[in-house]
C-alpha cells in the first residue's frame, strides 16, 4: 500500500509540473490557449498572473517531491500538507474557475490524502 500511496503523490506532483509548464511557459501558446479555452488576448492581458499560479503549483509539487523523498515522520507530514493543500487548491479552483478542476486535481489529491492518512506510514 506504502507504494501505491508513494506512486499517486508523485504524479500529482508530475501533474503540477506540467501545470507549472502550461502556466509559466505556455499559457499564450497554442497548446495553452487549448487546454485554458481562452483567447490570445485574454491570454495576453494575463501571462504575469498566470506565470506566478504557475509558481504556486511549483511549490505545491516541490513539497510533494520533498516529502517523498525524505520519508519517515517528516516526509509523511510533508506529503499531508501538500496534498492538503492541493485539495484546498483544487476546491477553490473548481469553485472559483471550472468545474473541472474538481476532478483533475482535487479528487486525486483527496484520494492519495486519505490512503496516506489512513496507511501511511
Amino acid at each position: 500500500m506504502i507504494l501505491t500511496i508513494q506512486i499517486l503523490t508523485g504524479l500529482i506532483a508530475l501533474i503540477h509540473i506540467y501545470f507549472l509548464v502550461l502556466e509559466m511557459f505556455l499559457w499564450d501558446k497554442p497548446k495553452g490557449l487549448k487546454v485554458f479555452g481562452q483567447t490570445q488576448e485574454m491570454a495576453t492581458a494575463t501571462k504575469v498572473l498566470a506565470a506566478n499560479q504557475g509558481l504556486y503549483n511549483g511549490f505545491l509539487s516541490a513539497g510533494l517531491i520533498w516529502g517523498l523523498f525524505v520519508g519517515g515522520v517528516v516526509g509523511f507530514q510533508f506529503c499531508v500538507f501538500f496534498l492538503s493543500c492541493v485539495v484546498v487548491a483544487g476546491l477553490y479552483g473548481a469553485y472559483s474557475v471550472n468545474k473541472r478542476i474538481l476532478f483533475v486535481q482535487a479528487l486525486p489529491a483527496a484520494v492519495a490524502l486519505g490512503l496516506t492518512l489512513c496507511c501511511g506510514q
